[in-house]
């Protein structure tokens, strides 16, 4: 049996188990890839501006925020020394079962995934000190809470490490079940931050905005790397 690659046209190697792909693919892909990179900017100028969208977020934080245990427990699942380790978990098992493969370059996806967590920092550090937005009341005087580092952490390390192990896993229900509980994790993540008063919501949704397509960005090379040959 034949199959399609990206474009639509035919081939023999398989696409990636439950993700067709389809001669629609590319105007799927741009809209993924621009879309959330619309709204940050959106959402940057009204922070920079002080716009009605920021001043009705700032509305919307102080009726938000109740700090707790529970809610501090879902903030620290942002933390570098709680997010990184799991990815790293994550990409030694996904390059030792690559590896054992003896597929060329099995190395490429983890690398791939461990640049972009690596990366965060160069983007969000300035960022912070540029936009230099300053934080909820609760949080007294200071600077720097736009975009939410803790958010561009979880959202690289949690969905990082799904779309590694995507490939690997058998059945749509475990597909579905992983995609599920790292979509979760960020959603606990940004309301503990918020629910705690770290953070305006807009700090967390961009974040979110600048890692989707980037995220995007290592599912397409995951995808490419396994097209060449079935896990």
């Amino acid at each position: 049996m034949r199959h399609t690659d990206q474009d639509g046209h035919p081939r023999t190697t398989p696409p990636v188990r439950g993700w067709p792909t389809t001669p629609s693919g590319r105007p799927a892909a741009l809209l993924l890839l621009g879309a959330p990179a619309l709204l940050f900017a959106l959402i940057t100028w009204q922070v920079l501006a002080h716009g009605p969208l920021a001043r009705a977020d700032e509305r919307l934080s102080d009726s938000l925020v109740h700090r707790g245990a529970p809610t501090q427990f879902l903030a620290d699942l942002g933390n570098i020394t709680v997010a990184v380790p799991v990815l790293a978990a994550v990409l030694l098992y996904v390059g030792w079962r690559l590896r054992a493969t003896g597929r060329d370059h099995w190395w490429r996806p983890s690398a791939g995934a461990a640049l972009l967590m690596a990366a965060v920092p160069l983007w969000v550090i300035p960022l912070k000190e540029l936009i230099a937005r300053s934080g909820p009341p609760i949080m007294g005087p200071g600077t720097g809470f736009y975009p939410s580092g803790h958010t561009a952490t979880a959202s690289v390390a949690y969905g990082g490490a799904v779309l590694l192990l995507l490939p690997w896993l058998r059945g749509a229900p475990a597909r579905r079940a992983v995609v599920v509980l790292a979509v979760v994790l960020n959603i606990g993540v940004g309301f503990g931050l918020v629910r705690q008063g770290y953070h305006w919501p807009l700090d967390v949704v961009a974040s979110w905005c600048v890692c989707a397509p980037l995220l995007s960005s290592l599912w397409f090379g995951v995808r490419r790397h396994t097209a060449q040959g079935s896990p």
